[in-house]
C-alpha cells in the first residue's frame, strides 16, 4: 500500500476534513469543538452522512497558509485514529481534492465523480 501525501505549506488556502462514523462521533465533536476554541478557524458542522465527494462522515476546517504551521501539527498530534485530508483551496475542485490531497492517518476514498464530470463540461 503507497503512503499517503503528508501535507505541505505551498498553497495560500486549505480545507481541512476530519473523517469519523459513529464510533467515533463523540472523540470528533470534541476535536472540532477543541478546534474552535484553540484557533481562529471557521470549523463547519459535523455532517452524519456522507457529503459531496466525501464517502465518510466528516466535518470541514477552512485555514490559511498562515495558519498552517501552527494547526497541522496540533491536528496532527490530537486526531487521535481518525483520517483527515488536507487539501488546497485553489478554486479546483478536482486539483485541489487530487493532486492537491494530503492526509493525516489513512487516506480515505473519494467520490470525485462529480467534479469530473464538471471538468469535461
Amino acid at each position: 500500500m503507497e503512503c499517503p501525501k503528508r501535507p505541505v505549506n505551498n498553497h495560500e488556502a486549505y480545507h481541512a476534513h476530519i473523517y469519523f462514523d459513529s464510533n467515533t462521533l463523540l472523540f470528533a465533536t470534541n476535536l472540532c469543538r477543541r478546534i474552535g476554541e484553540t484557533f481562529s478557524l471557521r470549523v463547519g458542522r459535523l455532517h452524519q452522512k456522507p457529503v459531496g465527494p466525501h464517502t465518510k462522515w466528516s466535518c470541514q476546517v477552512l485555514f490559511t497558509k498562515a495558519d498552517f504551521e501552527r494547526f497541522i501539527p496540533w491536528l496532527d498530534e490530537n486526531r487521535g485514529q481518525l483520517s483527515v485530508l488536507i487539501h488546497a483551496d485553489t478554486g479546483d475542485d478536482l486539483i485541489d481534492h487530487t493532486a492537491y490531497a494530503y492526509w493525516l492517518g489513512d487516506a480515505v476514498a473519494l467520490d470525485l465523480r462529480l467534479f469530473e464530470a464538471r471538468s469535461k463540461q
